[in-house]
């Protein structure tokens, strides 16, 4: 881990604040490497329940909502087209599947046959929003990003959320992991 610090204006050395997000993000990446690991890649594509989604659907997601919030705040395509990730995927359903919106069926048909892909785009997003965090002025987080709101969302909430997302589903993966395969 590469700590960055700048200086204050008081000449003092302080921690960049976005490496406390760099910091909590490795580890939910980390636990969800972990967790896919120790299960058989027809175990990670399970659904125990409707409700309840699988290992594969939640890495899928993470990568995806990281890479979509972070390409619309740095202003480019997200890597899931611009990297031909939808393609090596191969998934049945549309580029722009709005999968927070998924229902139980469209969340099944996030299967992998790999889970070497699943994770090299999960680790991709995770540098990409790295990258992007890395590059960020201290000032340009109260920057408001979207007036859809009320409160209108800065680029803090925004990184705060894709973040929050991403432990989130981190802990929901060990869960199904230990509904799936009992540990």
């Amino acid at each position: 881990m590469q700590l960055v610090f700048i200086l204050n204006t008081k000449g003092e050395v302080s921690m960049k604040s976005t490496q406390l997000s760099m910091d909590t993000l490795k580890r939910a990446e980390e636990r969800f490497e972990d967790t896919l690991n120790q299960m058989q890649l027809d175990e990670a594509n399970t659904m125990p329940a409707p409700l309840i989604k699988s290992v594969t659907w939640l890495i899928w997601h993470t990568a995806r909502e990281l890479d979509y919030q972070i390409s619309e705040l740095n202003n480019t395509k997200p890597l899931w087209l611009e990297s031909g990730w939808n393609e090596r995927f191969a998934l049945d359903l549309p580029d722009d599947t709005e999968d927070w919106h998924h229902t139980p069926e469209q969340a099944a048909k996030v299967v992998v046959q790999d889970k070497k892909l699943l994770l090299d785009y999960l680790n991709a997003s995770v540098e990409f929003t790295n990258t992007y965090l890395e590059s960020l002025a201290e000032e340009s987080l109260s920057d408001v990003v979207d007036k859809s709101w009320t409160p209108a969302v800065t680029r803090q909430a925004r990184i705060v959320s894709a973040i929050d997302d991403a432990v989130m589903h981190s802990g929901q993966a060990v869960y199904t992991r230990r509904l799936v395969i009992g540990k």
